[in-house]
C-alpha cells in the first residue's frame, strides 16, 4: 500500500469517526480551547470557520477577539501558504474556497497562535489534514519568522494511532478536544 493509499484509508476512517462525534456532540465543545486561549490574551491568533463536521472554535475565537486580533485562513492559491485575515464575531463574510466563509474585506496579519483543523491526530503531535498541505506550508513559514504555537482542535474520536506522516508535516504543539488538553514537547 502506498503512502497515498495509507493516507486515504486513514482519512476515510477518521471522517467516519468525526461524523459520528459531530452528530452526538453536546454543548461546550470549545471550553478547553477557551481555557488555553485565556492564557494568551492579546496574542494575535488565527482560528478557522468550521465546515461540514469540523468541531467549532467560534465561541473561543469570539472570546479571544475581545482582547486582540483574531483571523481566519484565506486560501491564496493551490500549494501555497495560507494568509490570515482579521475576523470578529460581527465581521461581514463571503464565500471562500472549499465552502469556508472568509472576511469580505482582506486585512491580513501573521498570527502567533494557529488553531488548526484536522481529520485525525496522534498522541505524538502528528496530524492528518485534508491533503492540500496548506497548514504545513503555513506553519513552516510562520515558524521561520517567529515562535508559533500550533493547536490542533478536534473531537476526541479523531485520535488515531500510526498516522501515515511525511517529513514535511508540521508537528502540533498541543491538541485540544472537547474532553481534554494534550501538550507535546516538540522542541
Amino acid at each position: 500500500m502506498t503512502l497515498t493509499d495509507q493516507k486515504a484509508a486513514a482519512r476515510k476512517a477518521a471522517f467516519a469517526r468525526r461524523k459520528e462525534a459531530f452528530a452526538t456532540a453536546g454543548p461546550g465543545q470549545s471550553a478547553h480551547l477557551s481555557e488555553i486561549l485565556a492564557g494568551y490574551r492579546g496574542v494575535p491568533l488565527a482560528g478557522y470557520m468550521p465546515i461540514r463536521t469540523e468541531i467549532s472554535p467560534l465561541p473561543a475565537m469570539a472570546e479571544a477577539a475581545a482582547y486582540g486580533p483574531v483571523g481566519v485562513p484565506v486560501i491564496q492559491a493551490e500549494a501555497t501558504p495560507l494568509e490570515f485575515s482579521r475576523w470578529d464575531p460581527d465581521s461581514t463574510l463571503k464565500d471562500g474556497p472549499f465552502g469556508a466563509k472568509v472576511p469580505e474585506v482582506d486585512d491580513y496579519f501573521d498570527p502567533e497562535i494557529v488553531i488548526v483543523p484536522l481529520v485525525a491526530f496522534d498522541l505524538l503531535g502528528g496530524r492528518l489534514g485534508y491533503g492540500g498541505g496548506f497548514y504545513d506550508r503555513t506553519l513552516e513559514r510562520l515558524r521561520a519568522r517567529r515562535a508559533t504555537l500550533a493547536i490542533g482542535f478536534a473531537f476526541e474520536a479523531q485520535q488515531a494511532e500510526g498516522l501515515p506522516l511525511e517529513e514535511t508535516d508540521q508537528p502540533l504543539d498541543m491538541i485540544v478536544t472537547e474532553r481534554r488538553i494534550i501538550e507535546f514537547s516538540n522542541a
